[in-house]
């Protein structure tokens, strides 16, 4: 199994219990499609480099976990669809 990285940014106008929700919502999709969380790192909030979808400000969560050959492609994929997710990315932490 390969390590990743996954940074994704939340809509900075979600409530606490919503932020919870999303942040649970995002592990679920990356075991449901056979990885394994190993740590999720909650940043809080913090200002964007420049505007994105008219927000200046985003919550920031980063999560290490593992998983084989197209995980990387599927959470992309899902975390797209999610409206609560501003902006991610998945890197390999392996290479």
């Amino acid at each position: 199994m390969a390590l990743y990285e996954l940074m994704y940014i939340l809509k900075p106008d979600l409530g606490d219990e919503a932020q919870v929700a999303a942040i649970e919502k995002v592990q679920q999709a990356v075991e449901g499609a056979g990885g394994a969380v190993e740590k999720t790192d909650k940043w809080g909030r913090r200002k964007l480099a420049y505007e994105i979808n008219d927000y200046s400000e985003g919550f920031y969560v980063v999560v290490n976990f593992q998983g084989h050959g197209t995980i990387a492609n599927e959470i992309t994929r899902l975390l797209n669809i999610n409206e609560d997710v501003v902006r991610s990315i998945v890197i390999r932490a392996d290479e």
